[in-house]
């Protein structure tokens, strides 16, 4: 799976751009709000670090992470030309973490529980590292609800290697409760952030 984003790495963010600017706009702005000033953020899967640059704002400091190396390199440009000094870089599987437990206030995965294998195994990992009383922020595309052209465009993602499986609203908020309550987290809230390919964003409290 890496390889595929390494090779549309260069290409990436142009194509949110095209595509889904709305609903990257508004899960930016609500990722924002949802980090404390001074909080120590992880950004797991991170791409090329949309997320990481909106946390950056509130944070002291942000880990983005990622697999693909050209996705963190990417990255790295991107904070550079924004004049953003407080994100470091990391390769990391979101599944392996290397972090000790209660390591971070605020755990950051977005748009990637639907492209792995072990999505179950990711969730409790990011729960692991998260501080007690800390956030996980899991903002993900419901593919399923896209129109049909975004939907055309996700089909021909999926013949150049994209492995990425569809969600409906129903089927990830079921995600959502299942694997919050299953590693101890009742407090969590979601909402749908509309679009061209819309996004839930979820938010679970240690």
């Amino acid at each position: 799976m890496s390889s595929f984003w390494d090779t549309f790495a260069g290409i990436y963010d142009l194509s949110q751009m095209v595509f889904n600017h709305s609903v990257n706009e508004q899960m930016c702005k609500a990722l924002e709000n949802e980090i404390p000033k001074g909080a120590i953020v992880l950004d797991c899967a991170a791409g090329t670090g949309m997320l990481s640059t909106a946390a950056a704002k509130n944070a002291k400091k942000v880990l983005c992470t990622d697999l693909s190396k050209k996705m963190l390199i990417q990255a790295m440009k991107k904070s550079s030309r924004l004049g953003i000094h407080n994100i470091a870089f990391a390769k990391r599987n979101i599944t392996a973490l290397k972090d000790p437990d209660n390591s971070y206030d605020v755990v950051i995965a977005g748009n990637v529980m639907h492209l792995l294998d072990d999505p179950e195994k990711a969730f409790s990992e990011l729960v692991r590292v998260t501080k007690k009383g800390g956030k996980i922020i899991l903002p993900t595309y419901v593919t399923k609800e896209s129109g049909f052209f975004f939907k055309l465009c996700i089909s021909v993602y999926k013949l150049l290697g994209y492995g990425g499986r569809e969600m409906n609203t129903e089927e990830y908020l079921n995600f959502i409760a299942e694997n919050a309550e299953k590693n101890g987290c009742y407090e969590y809230s979601t909402r749908l952030l509309l679009g061209n390919i819309p996004a839930g964003f979820a938010v679970i409290k240690k």
